[in-house]
């Protein structure tokens, strides 16, 4: 097994937001190599946003963002099931090989690639989908697939939003121990997640964000009523100014 070296992330009063709306502001932290992180907090909290800033999809609009010179490239990045577009006709087994275009180049066959390839599509339970489309895949089937893809991309910092929305139990167990051996492997993992049940039985820390961080630290403290508290209370305040100005 590789040794994972990827360095800490560290955000620099970062503030984020799309066409000149701040959506998250004034972010300070640091996020250690190694790190298991949850983005946890209400809808319209920032997030996502923050996901796509450290994935390098969202320049900040102001502070600074310190990958320790990793690029963008270099960050696996998993979207909402929304964003992903199934109808295009590709099988699974093509569609997680596409994990490893970093590495063979857009043009390149992905010549060595087999084996990896079919050891990620056994490792998440697809073993005789591989010639399946996306379009005939289930909701958890599909999750599973882009899972399957993270593993043959191979990164030591991996960025996941709402990675087990809509999806069964099994799957989510499935996806969650494999998370598991993301940590043990030493690897940094970020997830922006609802479901605080998981939160609190996977991942040792989290963040509270509710259009700026409220809390950062052991997640039984972030997650603590009087934080969660003021987290709904920021959200019913965003929720009565946006209808005041309707």
């Amino acid at each position: 097994m590789k040794a994972r070296v990827a360095p800490p992330i560290i955000l620099e009063k970062v503030t984020l937001g799309y066409d000149g709306s701040v959506a998250l502001r004034q972010v300070c932290g640091e996020i250690p190599t190694g790190d298991m992180l949850a983005l946890v907090g209400p809808n319209g909290g920032g997030k996502s946003t923050l996901l796509k800033a450290l994935a390098g999809l969202l320049a900040p609009m102001a502070g600074r963002i310190s990958r320790g010179g990793l690029e963008p490239g270099d960050v696996a990045y998993l979207p909402q099931a929304t964003e992903i577009d199934r109808s295009f006709p590709i099988r699974v087994r093509d569609f997680v090989a596409l994990g490893a275009l970093r590495r063979c180049g857009l043009f390149a066959r992905f010549a060595g690639e087999d084996a990896r390839v079919a050891s990620a599509i056994a490792a998440v339970g697809l073993a005789g989908c591989e010639t399946r489309t996306l379009d005939a895949l289930s909701g958890g089937q599909m999750q599973r697939a882009l899972f399957a893809r993270l593993v043959v991309e191979d990164r030591d910092v991996i960025l996941l939003d709402e990675p087990f929305g809509a999806i069964d139990a099994a799957t989510t167990n499935d996806l969650l121990d494999l998370v598991a051996r993301w940590r043990a492997e030493g690897r940094t993992i970020v997830a922006a997640l609802h479901e605080f049940d998981i939160v609190r039985r996977a991942f040792p820390r989290a963040l509270l964000l509710a259009g700026r961080a409220l809390a950062w630290g052991e997640t039984a403290e972030t997650l603590s009523a009087q934080n969660l508290d003021a987290a709904r209370a920021i959200a019913a305040q965003d929720t009565e100014r946006r209808a005041d100005a309707l």
